[in-house]
């Protein structure tokens, strides 16, 4: 982690993303808790998650843009309209205005996809390549580490000032990202486009994703546990009710006990990439998840509380291997499309399963669903955890953790990887007369020593 805060935009990037992390815990939870006070309904606040997730569907064709514009610029424009769109809150006074609660929150997930993929791609800009699973393991940790306090922040100021006080910090947060962001001083490399078809542009993040071993392997099986990950979005609420014999605030807590368990898992994420690979972290992440996840069949508070926390470094170690996975896995020219095309890939699922799980719930005894979403994402996690995949290439070429003998080894012929890149903070060639490689900035060692 030393190593990546050496890098000055690396630390302009955290701080400002670390405020804006700060607003957001506060504002999801605030929302949620909001909706179920407006309705007194489980499902009300299940759907907040929903309609959070549900922009997802049209998370390539932000891919898309993102890869066409600059990165930077797109987290600018991005942020700037969320804080904005935030004030629309503050006309939200009674379940008749539950719309609008709604309507923010499902542009607040729209956001997200456009200033997701700009935020991964910018980071192997940013960051040398040998260092991608080290960063996300230190921007995860501070993300889930918020938890600690924001959840608490944004209940405590809910249950003092109203819904309408979160909305003021939360859009006040990203105006200070934007800030940081006018900051940074990387310049970014130039893409040609290389495709003719605008559907064929959209498309190329998955098609290179389909023809990746490694990262086919794991959104397909991540997409399958997604199919009852969003179950937990409103089983929680149940959880509390029936099984803890909590109010809806209490969510905050929960909130903040898988903050400790992603802590440390972020803070080892980076190390067991080197060890055990970016895929089967993600595979270790599933299993801590579904473990984690089966305590809320029990009415033991402190059991409850540590199988938050499991979940939680399964929540870190999941995020950081996917995320570290698909950047080191794919070209620059892509990052954003494939960036895209992984979210939407776990997005649908998981916005189906979020819908199901809210209706099942008016149905069934919470503690089947429970059963049944730790069982298949154990198993999905098992799966990914016993598979063998070649180590992705740093800057030198050498695989990301492996010994100097690996290194020198040749790549199975059926595992498909990029070539090696570009180092991310080496001087620029001139750029390409045309086509597919990347124009690099001049020389960046004034920024750079994401």
């Amino acid at each position: 982690m030393r190593r990546v805060l050496a890098i000055r935009d690396a630390r302009v990037f955290l701080f400002g993303w670390t405020l804006s992390q700060f607003g957001d815990w506060a504002m999801f939870y605030a929302l949620a808790i909001w909706a179920k006070d407006l309705t007194h309904s489980n499902s009300a606040a299940g759907l907040v998650f929903f309609a959070l997730a549900l922009p997802g569907l049209f998370a390539p064709l932000a891919g898309l843009i993102v890869d066409r514009l600059p990165r930077r610029k797109v987290m600018i424009w991005t942020y700037t309209a969320e804080a904005v769109a935030l004030l629309s809150l503050l006309f939200v006074h009674d379940r008749g205005d539950i719309w609008i609660l709604y309507l923010v929150t499902a542009f607040y997930g729209a956001a997200g996809n456009f200033a997701g993929s700009a935020r991964s791609a910018f980071m192997t800009i940013i960051i040398p390549r040998e260092l991608l699973g080290d960063a996300n393991g230190m921007f995860q940790t501070t993300r889930e580490g918020l938890r600690l306090i924001a959840p608490l922040t944004g209940a405590a100021i809910y249950a003092a000032a109203g819904g309408h006080a979160v909305a003021l910090l939360d859009s006040a947060s990203f105006v200070a990202v934007v800030g940081t962001l006018l900051l940074i001083r990387t310049p970014e490399p130039r893409f040609e486009r290389e495709e003719a078809h605008f559907l064929g542009e959209v498309a190329a993040g998955a098609r290179h994703i389909a023809r990746t071993i490694a990262l086919r392997q794991l959104i397909i099986a991540s997409s399958i546990a997604f199919l009852v990950v969003g179950f937990s979005e409103t089983t929680i609420f149940a959880a509390l009710q029936y099984g803890l014999h909590r109010s809806t605030s209490f969510f905050g807590v929960i909130g903040s006990a898988q903050g400790v368990g992603a802590i440390a898992g972020g803070v080892f994420a980076g190390k067991l990439i080197r060890r055990i690979g970016d895929v089967n972290l993600v595979g270790l992440g599933m299993i801590c998840f579904a473990l984690g996840d089966a305590t809320f069949v029990s009415s033991s508070l402190p059991l409850v509380l540590v199988g938050v926390a499991v979940a939680g470094a399964g929540v870190a170690w999941f995020i950081v291997g996917a995320i570290t996975a698909v950047q080191l896995r794919t070209p620059p020219r892509l990052q954003g499309r494939a960036s895209s095309a992984a979210d939407v890939a776990i997005n649908v699922p998981q916005t189906i399963s979020i819908a199901v799980g809210a209706a099942l719930i008016t149905l069934v005894d919470y503690r089947v669903l429970v059963v049944a979403a730790a069982v298949l994402i154990g198993a999905c996690g098992v799966y990914l955890a016993t598979r063998r995949f070649a180590a992705a290439p740093t800057d030198d070429g050498s695989p990301v953790g492996a010994t100097p003998e690996a290194a020198a080894t040749t790549r199975s012929p059926s595992e498909e990887l990029p070539s090696p890149l570009l180092p991310s903070a080496s001087p620029a060639p001139d750029p390409p007369a045309s086509g597919t490689t990347a124009a690099r900035a001049p020389d960046r060692a004034a920024s750079d020593p994401t």
